[in-house]
């Protein structure tokens, strides 16, 4: 199976939440043959625990209000590495460490990446 419209615009709506709150090293994988419950995982990395809290709130806050319903979250309170499960997509964010040391990219590196497209920043933005 592979990824189509509603998983994109759903990793594009949670990709653009991410960046908004200084998520880095984006990254998206299909899943979807290995896993038969879940298409795409996004991959984020917060610098900090608060980053990482203020990453995965954003997400979920804009992945809620476009519609989609989240199935579980794992995570928040310690906000080392959070896990949001919206069905066809589920989003980690990471803090540095745990990312590292956890190795997803490597762990599902047969897996096809996915393109990630975030809206551009204007120069007050990233000042």
């Amino acid at each position: 199976m592979s990824v189509d419209k509603v998983q994109l615009d759903m990793l594009a709506i949670a990709a653009a939440a991410a960046d908004a709150k200084g998520g880095e090293d984006l990254v998206a994988l299909d899943v979807s043959a290995p896993l038969p419950l879940v298409d795409i995982f996004l991959l984020v990395t917060g610098r900090s625990e608060r980053n990482v809290a203020a990453i995965a709130d954003e997400v979920e806050d804009q992945l809620l209000q476009a519609g989609y319903k989240r199935l579980r979250r794992e995570g928040r309170q310690e906000s080392r590495w959070v896990l949001l499960d919206f069905g066809d997509l589920v989003v980690h964010v990471f803090h540095e460490q745990e990312r590292v040391y956890y190795g997803l990219e490597r762990l599902w590196k047969d897996c096809p990446t996915v393109a990630i497209e975030l809206p551009e920043r204007t120069a007050s933005e990233t000042s």
